[in-house]
C-alpha cells in the first residue's frame, strides 16, 4: 500500500491541498492545474481554497452511502463549503473555501478504459465536474444538466488545449 501523499499545490494564490490515500499513482500537479484553471475560468476569487482527497473504492463506497444514501463506490463526490458562486461579472467575488473534492482513481480508471481515454483525462473531467458543483451547478433537472455538462466540456477543452498533460 502506498503511503498517503499530502501535497500543497499553489496555483496563483489558490491553496489546493491534495491527499492521495489510494493505491493509484496520480499526477497531483495536473489536478492542481485543473483546479486553478477552473477557478480562473469561473472567475471565482483567486484566493479560494480547494481540498482534493483521493481514496480507494471501500472508502468511496462508505462516503457514497453515508452522504448520498447510494450504494457502491462512485467516481467523485464534492462537498461545497462556503457556498461561493461563480464570479461572472462580479467586480470582487467572495473569498473563501470552495470545498472538498473526493476522487476514486480506481473507479475513474475503469471509466477511462470504457470511454477509450486516459486516466489523466478522466480525472480532469471529474475534477472539473466537482468544481462546478462546488460553485453551485447541479444536474438534477434536464435544463441544468445540459448547462452544466456544456460548461464542463468547454472548460475541459480549453484546459486541454493549453495543457501538457495527456
Amino acid at each position: 500500500m502506498r503511503t498517503p501523499i499530502l501535497k500543497i499545490v499553489e496555483k496563483k494564490n489558490v491553496a489546493i491541498e491534495i491527499s492521495n490515500q489510494s493505491n493509484f499513482p496520480v499526477n497531483e500537479n495536473m489536478l492542481g492545474g485543473v483546479v486553478g484553471y477552473a477557478i480562473s475560468f469561473l472567475e471565482a476569487h483567486p484566493e479560494s481554497d480547494v481540498n482534493i482527497l483521493l481514496v480507494n473504492e471501500d472508502e468511496m463506497e462508505d462516503l457514497n452511502s453515508r452522504w448520498l444514501n447510494k450504494s457502491g463506490p462512485t467516481d467523485v463526490i464534492s462537498f461545497p463549503m462556503d457556498e461561493l458562486a461563480p464570479g461572472y461579472g462580479i467586480p470582487k467575488p467572495e473569498k473563501g473555501i470552495l470545498g472538498d473534492i473526493v476522487l476514486c482513481p480506481s473507479v475513474a480508471n475503469d471509466q477511462a478504459k470504457s470511454a477509450g481515454h486516459s486516466l489523466s483525462k478522466e480525472l480532469q473531467i471529474l475534477t472539473i465536474h466537482a468544481m462546478l458543483h462546488l460553485v453551485g451547478y447541479d444536474h438534477a433537472e434536464p435544463v441544468d444538466e445540459k448547462e452544466m455538462f456544456a460548461l464542463q466540456s468547454k472548460i475541459l477543452c480549453e484546459f486541454r488545449s493549453g495543457s501538457v498533460w495527456d
